[in-house]
C-alpha cells in the first residue's frame, strides 16, 4: 500500500499532524485500497482534484475506472451510483457542495432510501460533500442540508467535527450496506486548530454512536460539527462562573443516539441544542421532543434551541 499512496497522503504513516479534510482523504484512499469495490464519482474529482482538492492525486493512483469526471448532473450520477450499489460495488458520490444536493433529492428519498424495504437488496453507497457558512458563500454555496433528509426512513446522515471522527466515520460509512449522506463542514477542512496526530492502525467510529466532549452537571449541550467547537467555548467560559456544562457530539444525526442525549440530560437537568441548520424543522426539535417523551421527570426546565452560524 504505501508505494501507492501519493506523498500527501503519507502524513500519519509519518506520524505528522493532519487536517480534517486531509483525514477524510485519507479514509477514501484506505477504503479504495482495501477493497476494490470503492469507488469515486462526481464533477470535477478527477483531473481537478475535487473543487477542496479531497481528491488529489487519486486519478492517478486508480485510474479512470475508479475515479470518474460525470458531466454537472447530480440526479444522473446519484442514480447511476445506485445502480452501481445494486451491482454489488460501493460508490462514492461527492456533491461539490451539498447545496447541489437538490437535484437528487427524488432518486435519493423515493428510490435510494427505500431500496432495501422494497426487497431490492442493500444499497452501499456514501454522498458526500462540503457544507456550512461563514465562508461567505451566498444562498448556493452555504447550506446544511441534514434536515431535507433527516426525516427519510433508509438513510443514514454523518456530521463529523474532528479529523479522528472524519477518518473513522467516513470508512464506516463506505463499509455500511446503508446509503449514508455525510457533510462535511468547509469551516473545518483546514482549521489548524482542528489538526491532530491519527491512529497509523486501521479503525473506524462507529455510525450511530455520540461522545461526550466535555462532562458537567448543570447543563447538557447537544451538538455536531462545527457547532461543538462553540459549544466547547462557551462551556469554557461558563466554567469560569461555576457552571459544569456537558458537551454532546452527536457525530451520527440519523440514527441519533438519543440514549446518549436521555441519559445526559438525566444527569443535569436542562437541555440546550445548538446547531447551525433552520431553527424551524431542526434537529433541535426532535432532540428536544425525545427529551420531553423519555426525560421530563428528571428536567428542571424547558429545553432551549440555539440556532447559529460559523463565523
Amino acid at each position: 500500500m504505501s508505494q501507492l499512496v501519493p506523498e500527501h497522503l503519507q502524513k500519519t504513516a509519518r506520524g505528522e499532524e493532519v487536517t480534517l479534510l486531509e483525514a477524510i482523504s485519507e479514509g477514501l484512499y484506505e477504503q479504495m485500497v482495501r477493497d476494490d469495490r470503492v469507488f469515486l464519482m462526481a464533477d470535477d474529482i478527477g483531473v481537478y482534484g475535487g473543487a477542496f482538492k479531497v481528491t488529489r492525486g487519486f486519478l492517478e493512483a486508480f485510474g479512470d475506472r475508479r475515479v470518474i469526471d460525470t458531466p454537472i448532473a447530480e440526479g444522473g450520477f446519484t442514480g447511476a451510483a445506485a445502480g452501481a450499489a445494486h451491482m454489488g460495488l460501493r460508490p462514492v458520490v461527492e456533491m461539490q457542495f451539498m447545496d447541489f444536493i437538490s437535484p437528487a433529492y427524488d432518486v435519493l428519498t423515493n428510490y435510494i432510501a427505500t431500496s432495501l424495504y422494497r426487497g431490492a437488496g442493500p444499497m452501499p453507497m456514501v454522498i458526500r460533500g462540503p457544507v456550512g457558512g461563514g465562508n461567505r458563500g451566498g444562498p448556493f454555496h452555504s447550506q446544511n442540508i441534514e434536515m431535507a433528509f433527516f426525516h427519510t426512513p433508509g438513510l443514514k446522515i454523518v456530521y463529523p467535527s474532528t479529523a479522528y471522527d472524519a477518518k473513522g466515520l467516513i470508512k464506516a460509512a463506505i463499509r455500511d450496506d446503508n446509503p449514508v449522506i455525510f457533510e462535511e463542514h468547509k469551516g473545518l477542512y483546514r482549521a489548524p486548530a482542528l489538526r491532530e496526530v491519527l491512529p497509523a492502525e486501521d479503525y473506524i467510529v462507529p455510525l450511530g454512536e455520540a461522545r461526550t466532549v466535555l462532562e458537567g452537571e448543570d447543563l447538557t449541550i447537544v451538538t455536531y460539527g462545527a457547532m461543538v467547537h462553540k459549544s466547547v467555548e462557551a462551556a469554557r467560559t461558563l466554567e469560569g462562573d461555576g457552571v459544569g456544562v456537558e458537551v454532546i457530539d452527536l457525530r451520527t444525526l440519523l440514527p441519533l443516539d438519543e440514549d446518549a442525549i436521555v441519559e445526559s440530560v438525566k444527569r443535569t437537568g436542562r437541555l440546550l441544542v445548538g446547531h447551525e441548520d433552520t431553527r424551524t424543522g431542526s434537529i433541535a426539535g426532535a432532540s428536544a421532543s425525545r427529551v420531553g417523551e423519555r426525560g421530563l421527570a428528571w428536567a428542571a426546565a424547558a429545553a432551549a434551541r440555539l440556532k447559529t452560524v460559523i463565523d
